[in-house]
């Protein structure tokens, strides 16, 4: 049988951080930790990061990559309340695959330049993400607002999506179902365009949370 070729150290220390992070909370884990979780010793992972703001900045390269990727999907078509769904579902998923950055992100935006400039960046990202979303639905008759409450819901859709987990973490800490929490939060921000939506969109967003409120 042809042998898999081994990761590398750097990628390995990367996917064991993110977990740890992501399980533990960023603050409460240190490189000793991680090494020590890697059986490495803690010269060889400083061989590869001298530190670990460079390890959540290496993290947060990637997620910046993944998460951009997902908002600018829907400027490269109409969409409809099947597509925004489907849209929102892939956020959510992102988010939770990096979730610590959202649970510790005053933290470390306070600590991070890096991150503080490229996370405005996302947020706002979003905002016009969320924005170009709602003013296809106008175009096409399916949502009547003004470009006033586009923008507030937009804002709105954005900072939900923001800080959703946060939320859930803070009901439930100890809880670990991602599937519900992602399914939550795409019901929930939906449930802020469902005012203005008219007609069969607004039928079929019903159908669609029906669905999910049947799980």
């Amino acid at each position: 049988m042809e042998r898999k070729p081994k990761r590398r150290t750097r990628e390995r220390i990367l996917e064991t951080a993110l977990r740890l992070f992501n399980d533990f909370g960023e603050p409460n884990v240190t490189t000793t930790v991680i090494a020590d979780e890697m059986d490495i010793s803690p010269g060889n992972l400083y061989y590869h990061f001298h530190n670990k703001d460079e390890i959540v900045e290496a993290i947060f390269a990637d997620f910046e990559r993944a998460i951009e990727e997902t908002l600018a999907a829907p400027a490269r078509r109409s969409a409809d309340v099947d597509d925004i769904w489907l849209f929102l579902h892939l956020l959510f998923e992102n988010i939770w695959k990096y979730r610590f950055f959202y649970r510790d992100l005053n933290d470390l935006l306070t600590r991070n330049r890096v991150l503080e400039i490229h996370f405005k960046q996302i947020l706002a990202h979003k905002v016009r993400t969320a924005n170009t979303l709602c003013e296809s639905l106008v175009a096409s008759g399916a949502m009547r607002a003004t470009a006033g409450e586009l923008r507030a819901l937009a804002t709105n859709m954005a900072a939900l999506a923001t800080y959703w987990l946060s939320f859930e973490y803070a009901r439930d800490p100890r809880a670990n179902a991602e599937g519900e929490r992602i399914g939550r939060g795409v019901y929930q921000v939906m449930a802020m365009v469902s005012p203005f939506l008219v007609g069969g969109a607004r039928t079929l967003l019903e159908k669609l949370s029906g669905e999910y409120l049947k799980r």
